[in-house]
């Protein structure tokens, strides 16, 4: 196990490079920040010249980003254009979009693998195609449209609850924003966890353990929803970094200033320190939450292991 998470570690090295790369690469050819940092009114040649020089803009591309890559490594993300370090904006902002994904994630896993296991169980039955619809519905509704309508039902016409989140963003506060954000993924979950259930539910081991006579609540728990977490387990670790990097459509309809809010005004007004800062966090988001994932799937199925 010790020598496969080192090798995993190992290549996730030019995996970030790869993609931190291609992120700058990105963003530098969407516009001109210069442009966007005077406004309107266009810079004149000096100002414009000074500007380039203080941010490094005058620089080749590959300068840039060496540049960049080495001060991260100092802990040193760079300046927004309005003289905040990025550092500070992700200390605003991260611990924010955080406690909205873990809510996300709990609706995922309660709500999506409990109705996913009861659907599998009883695959065909009424209860069945109801929740095939309703999902269906789910991923069908674009989320702004579902934020939208809770955001006026449950704030505004019915005041359970407040239709903007405080800048503390408690966490009853962000139930609804976190369901929100949840919806299409929970309704993934959900058919992901009843296809595996009612796959796996006619495998040998099921019907072994069945023949055992031990009780169906140990056989279902036990033997059969271990066993049809795996795939289950791969969309949840990648959705982590999904939804925190793809929050932007929630928080600025909650108006939550978390990591989303911070994207959308960096691409906004064209800051790619922001920019680049913020999604070279969510990379390595996306890296820890594979690893953690491929992990865990000795931890599920005793029949992986890993040299």
């Amino acid at each position: 196990m010790g020598r496969y998470v080192i090798r995993r570690l190992l290549q996730m090295i030019p995996v970030f490079f790869g993609a931190t790369l291609l992120i700058f690469l990105m963003v530098n050819v969407m516009g001109d920040p210069i442009a966007g940092l005077c406004g309107e009114r266009q810079c004149d040649p000096a100002t414009a010249a000074q500007l380039r020089s203080e941010f490094g803009l005058d620089k080749p591309v590959w300068q840039q980003y060496a540049t960049y890559m080495g001060n991260v490594f100092t802990g040193d993300f760079g300046t927004a254009f309005n003289g905040q370090k990025v550092t500070e904006l992700m200390g605003s902002a991260f611990p924010v979009t955080i406690r909205l994904t873990v809510v996300a994630i709990v609706f995922e896993v309660v709500i999506g693998i409990s109705l996913g296991v009861v659907t599998g169980l009883r695959r065909g039955r009424p209860i069945d195609t109801t929740v095939l619809i309703l999902t269906l519905v789910v991923i069908s509704v674009p989320t702004f449209v579902t934020g939208l309508l809770l955001q006026l039902l449950l704030g505004v016409e019915w005041g359970a609850i407040k239709p903007s989140v405080s800048p503390e963003a408690p966490f009853n506060e962000l139930l609804i924003p976190g369901l929100v954000l949840a919806s299409v993924s929970l309704a993934y979950v959900t058919r992901l966890t009843r296809t595996s259930i009612a796959e796996n539910a006619r495998a040998d081991y099921v019907r072994t353990a069945v023949a055992k006579g031990l009780p169906r609540r140990r056989v279902v728990i036990r033997h059969l929803l271990r066993n049809s977490l795996i795939p289950v387990v791969t969309f949840i670790g990648t959705d982590v970094g999904a939804l925190m990097g793809g929050a932007i459509v929630t928080e600025r309809i909650f108006n939550i200033h978390g990591v989303g809010y911070q994207l959308y005004q960096g691409i906004l007004r064209q800051n790619s320190q922001t920019v680049v800062g913020f999604v070279t966090i969510l990379v390595l988001v996306f890296l820890a939450a594979n690893l953690i994932v491929d992990l865990l799937y000795a931890v599920l199925d005793p029949r992986i292991r890993y040299a």
